[in-house]
């Protein structure tokens, strides 16, 4: 495969910039509702799923900064650390949240507002997964396809969530997503180690010769930079 051209390139940072708005506004939208249900149904779990929404819309406003850029390349650095940063906010946001719910004396009402959100996340976040996955690799943006990991973590969010409460309204259980939220969260840190870790990876930049891989990362051994994992978590 070729190396883009300036006209594709423009194409594909376009592309990100509409990815990283369509999540901001979906995750805006169901963050005030997943809010709204959690207060009513006093479920810390919805509270917590809201609150994760808004972290996934501080990930896109990153994306968004930096594709808003005449040169989105300069700011790449910058940008991988900051959705770092936000998965860290949120394995933390998790890890509280599904202490306090574990240790808390109340326990939450059936809410079929939630298990409604959560239903509709779990089918919209994998198709944003999917085309900010292919749009980051085909670019060589190391950025979108942070982002796209982000977005795969709120579609486990929201499938763990949906479980829950389901659980949580037929049988009682409302154990059950707290105790898998903290594996998320375990994930959670791994992915923003992992992003963190990009900066320092200095072979995996926009291509520059027509030998580099074809997705825009030219990826040497070892490293673990977001662009160069594979679609089954390892790296190339």
């Amino acid at each position: 495969m070729s190396i883009l051209t300036p006209r594709r390139r423009a194409q594909l940072n376009r592309r990100s910039l509409h990815l990283a708005y369509a999540t901001a506004g979906y995750n805006l939208l169901e963050g005030v509702v997943a809010v709204a249900a959690g207060a009513a149904a006093s479920s810390t779990a919805l509270l917590g799923f809201g609150l994760d929404s808004f972290i996934e819309v501080s990930s896109a406003l990153v994306v968004i900064w930096q594709f808003r850029s005449r040169v989105p390349e300069a700011r790449e650095r910058l940008a991988l650390r900051l959705i770092a940063l936000s998965f860290f906010a949120l394995a933390a946001w998790i890890s509280v949240d599904a202490v306090r719910s574990l240790l808390g004396p109340g326990e939450a009402e059936p809410s079929p507002v939630g298990i409604g959100i959560a239903a509709v996340s779990v089918m919209v976040m994998p198709l944003l997964v999917w085309a900010k996955r292919r749009t980051g690799r085909e670019l060589g943006s190391a950025t979108v396809v942070a982002d796209s990991m982000q977005t795969m973590l709120c579609t486990y969010l929201s499938g763990i969530l949906l479980v829950g409460l389901v659980l949580n309204a037929l049988l009682g259980w409302s154990w059950a997503d707290p105790i898998a939220g903290l594996v998320i969260a375990a994930v959670a840190v791994r992915e923003g180690v992992e992003a963190w870790r990009g900066e320092q990876c200095e072979d995996c930049a926009i291509p520059t010769s027509p030998g580099q891989q074809a997705d825009g990362c030219g990826c040497g051994p070892g490293c673990t930079d977001a662009c160069c994992i594979t679609e089954g978590g390892s790296p190339r």
